[in-house]
């Protein structure tokens, strides 16, 4: 079964220095149809003005990951942590008992582009952490290429749930294909571009959840597209 998450039906606010889209409920987004799935709790996509970005503010017990689509993201929190994110570049930050961090755009003149995502860690009380890495865009071509996992598998972050995500690029009519073991569940979100994942027409900020099927099947339609894909307990 494969349940649709149009990129218009998404929450949607424009606060000038921010454009943000919410695929499920979040801040003053409210919508008890969409709340989740599985352990994927928020994917917001935002557009940050030059200069401008989310002062210093805290979280707790939320495995948080960040993927850069365009432009510059500038990260600071209160382990000391720091770092400068691309396109390309992945960051994981486990709230664990309790952090504060900033996300600013490093950029007085472009904009930069982001998907948020945080995913329910496995347990509270994690110990605040951090990390970050470059992926050679390279290797998300034509390939499922994990960015965040909870064993480290292929390079990727290592997260607090059993939870895998993998991101791609594929090349006009390119397709890749992920086997869901029994019991588990997807999530693709389109990031650019036109696709079509187990049979259904995608477009950029798409999204579909994906139950009781044997794998997600992905092929791009058009262009280049660049996909999100998620493999949940």
């Amino acid at each position: 079964m494969i349940t649709l998450r149009r990129a218009a039906d998404r929450g949607h606010f424009d606060h000038g220095w921010l454009d943000t889209f919410h695929t499920f409920s979040f801040a003053d987004y409210r919508d008890p149809a969409h709340m989740g799935f599985r352990s994927l709790r928020v994917i917001n996509e935002d557009r940050v003005a030059p200069g401008e970005g989310f002062g210093t503010h805290p979280h707790r017990d939320m495995e948080i990951i960040t993927w850069v689509l365009d432009g510059t993201l500038a990260h600071r929190d209160s382990t000391g942590a720091g770092g400068t994110l691309r396109h390309g570049d992945v960051q994981w930050m486990s709230a664990g008992t309790g952090v504060t961090h900033s996300e600013m755009n490093g950029s007085k003149r472009e904009p930069v582009h982001f998907l948020q995502i945080w995913i329910l860690p496995d347990r509270a009380g994690h110990q605040p952490s951090y990390g970050q890495a470059a992926v050679p865009l390279d290797e998300l071509r034509g390939t499922l290429r994990p960015i965040a996992t909870p064993d480290g598998a292929g390079g990727s972050l290592v997260i607090h749930q059993d939870a895998r995500l993998f991101a791609t690029i594929l090349g006009p009519g390119q397709a890749v294909r992920h086997p869901l073991a029994p019991g588990r569940h997807g999530w693709v979100q389109v990031a650019r571009g036109e696709a079509t994942v187990n049979g259904a027409a995608l477009e950029a900020g798409d999204g579909v959840a994906i139950s009781g099927e044997r794998e997600i099947a992905i092929t791009a339609a058009g262009g280049e597209a660049e996909l999100l894909v998620f493999d949940l307990a």
